[in-house]
């Protein structure tokens, strides 16, 4: 039915104005637009979806979320917050989304109520459905996708939501070293060729889900968490690789350009590090989720690229938003999130805003527990400010710090530690206070390289540290 003018006009202005919210919000981020966070919800204990939505804007840099289905809940928990959205088709809907009416219902139902006041920009058709073995998954995938995206033409959508569908590594039939990648026999020109046909003439991505953590051993886990490492010589490229991320997504890249799609966007639809595993496993603690995803962030949005693909930023999403509780298997598959189910973090990765405000309205507040004044003991340290630290990097400290919770009143007018009354003075007890309470993690003190540890107590007067 043709829309009428003035549903056209409602449309435009709704349209205008989350340009608008997702364009302050990039201002805001201050990084580019290509890290996202995949909000799985196999848990029992998840804080209800709207208290999400406003925590992820108003308390992180997180703006793309990846949803594993179209939960009408949370879709509508993200209205009018510019929050770009993806949703899943689950796997067994496949062979019946191959028909035209069930597609157009199903879009009717899960997508239409929900636009454009939630910014939904991509709907992916299953996970790693390649990987299953399930012929008729696979067989239909394809055909479900086009059948999709045709009904999304039909409904003027097929410019704003994208269609694509994720999968594992288990694609590739070699991937080491990275210029041997290739795509397994059969899978190639059976499904992947026309199904990358179909990405580029639609313009959609192809998702993948790297995890250097499932390719580790003792031996590479430097190389897997980013860290200094003698690196690996690809003698094909005469290429050196420093992490294990660049040479999966190379491996990648070799499969496409063997079927002549290397111009097809490679997005990371899931990656991530667990915090906590079964007993002897090693490399698997906070301090390593924490510095596998800081340097991922850092890497992806650099610009730096690969060895092959140099000069590019990649959209990627962090595998997971929360802990969750109920999933199967063994340890570490409940223990990827970066947040408690309570919203603090399980470690500091550096995706909450520096302004996050301890209380939020409508929802338990993450807040650090008040640090309480310790006695000086044998073995123990504090975190102070570099000397020569700019005041200005040490007022973000303090304001990060007593906005994340941490309770800020001893530097207070009329507090113990507020004389003397100067920058570096208050960021030193903040700093210190946030130290404490978050574990004593080395990380915890680098306060982006302003921070160091000391073994000298700097109590003074009734200001205890």
């Amino acid at each position: 039915m043709e829309k009428t003018t003035t549903a056209m006009l409602a449309h435009a202005v709704t349209y205008v104005v989350l340009l608008f919210m997702s364009t302050q919000a990039a201002e805001n981020v201050g990084v580019e637009e290509t890290i996202g966070v995949n909000y799985g919800t196999v848990a029992n204990n998840l804080p209800p979806p709207a208290q999400v939505a406003h925590f992820l804007l108003q308390s992180t840099i997180i703006n793309r979320v990846r949803l594993f289905d179209a939960n009408p809940e949370i879709l509508k928990a993200f209205a009018h917050t510019g929050i770009a959205i993806t949703v899943t088709v689950p796997n067994e809907l496949i062979p019946q989304l191959t028909k035209i009416s069930f597609s157009q219902q199903w879009l009717k139902t899960n997508i239409v109520p929900h636009i454009p006041a939630t910014h939904i920009v991509r709907i992916l058709i299953g996970n790693e459905v390649l990987s299953t073995a399930n012929k008729l998954l696979i067989g239909n995938l394809v055909k479900s996708m086009r059948t999709l995206h045709t009904v999304l033409v039909r409904e003027s959508l097929d410019r704003d939501i994208k269609v694509s569908t994720p999968h594992s590594l288990g694609i590739l039939s070699s991937s080491s070293p990275p210029s041997t990648g290739k795509f397994r026999d059969g899978y190639d020109t059976h499904v992947l060729k026309p199904l990358l046909s179909f990405l580029r003439a639609t313009g959609s991505p192809f998702m993948i889900n790297p995890y250097p953590f499932f390719g580790y051993s003792d031996d590479t886990l430097d190389y897997a968490l980013f860290r200094p490492n003698a690196g690996v010589f690809d003698e094909m490229t005469k290429r050196t690789y420093t992490n294990m991320l660049d040479g999966q997504l190379d491996a990648v890249f070799s499969a496409l350009k063997l079927l002549d799609f290397t111009d097809v966007e490679i997005v990371i639809a899931e990656t991530g590090w667990p915090s906590k595993g079964d007993p002897g496993q090693a490399g698997v603690d906070p301090e390593s989720a924490a510095e596998y995803n800081r340097n991922l962030m850092q890497h992806v949005t650099s610009g730096v690229g690969t060895p092959l693909m140099p000069n590019k930023t990649f959209e990627t999403y962090i595998f997971a938003l929360f802990n969750e509780d109920s999933k199967p298997g063994p340890t570490c598959e409940r223990n990827f999130g970066l947040f408690q189910p309570d919203m603090t973090p399980v470690y500091n990765v550096g995706i909450l805003r520096r302004t996050a405000k301890a209380n939020f309205p409508s929802y338990p507040t993450p807040v650090v527990a008040p640090v309480s004044p310790l006695p000086a003991s044998k073995g123990k340290d504090w975190c102070l400010p570099k000397p020569g630290a700019d005041e200005d990097a040490l007022q973000k400290n303090i304001d990060y710090v007593c906005g994340f919770g941490v309770d800020c009143r001893p530097i207070q007018e009329g507090g113990e530690c507020f004389v003397p009354n100067t920058v570096r003075a208050h960021a030193a007890y903040a700093m210190n206070a946030y130290y404490q309470a978050t574990g004593r993690n080395g990380y915890d003190c680098d306060f982006d390289q302003t921070g160091a540890i000391t073994n000298v107590d700097p109590s003074y007067g009734k200001c205890n540290y």
